[in-house]
């Protein structure tokens, strides 16, 4: 038996302004908006959701609210990559501009990866170029 990865859940405290952040950082959906939940889904899965099985469709995010700020470094954290033809400074620096910010987790200053943090401290990485 195994279970079907669903969704990535990630607490907030503006879940509008950070669902919003999110799906224009992934070129995402925004397919549910309520005061206390925020559901955005690739938007392939939308396309394509008829024709593929339930079980083989990828993982949305979903923002709830939360009252406190995040306090620690994530234990888990999402790793994202330009496209080949992609220029990864460009598209940090495209992140910073929108409100991202650069972390130091430890990495050393050789890593081919940055880290940086969503507009309320969630670390994430931004790979070199891939496939």
């Amino acid at each position: 038996m195994s279970l079907r990865w669903y969704t990535i859940v990630v607490d907030c405290q503006d879940v509008a302004a950070q669902a919003r952040w999110w799906a224009e950082t992934l070129d995402w959906r925004i397919v549910y908006e309520a005061d206390d939940e925020v559901v955005i889904v690739p938007q392939h899965a939308l396309d394509a959701s008829r024709n593929i099985p339930l079980q083989e469709q990828g993982p949305g995010m979903v923002f709830v609210p939360v009252p406190e700020g995040r306090s620690v470094k994530n234990r888990l954290h999402i790793d994202l990559a330009p496209e080949p033809h992609d220029d990864r400074a460009v598209q940090v620096q495209g992140l910073l501009d929108r409100g991202a910010r650069l972390a130091d987790v430890g990495q050393r200053s050789d890593a081919t990866w940055v880290v940086l943090q969503d507009p309320e401290g969630n670390e994430f990485c931004v790979l070199s170029p891939r496939d």
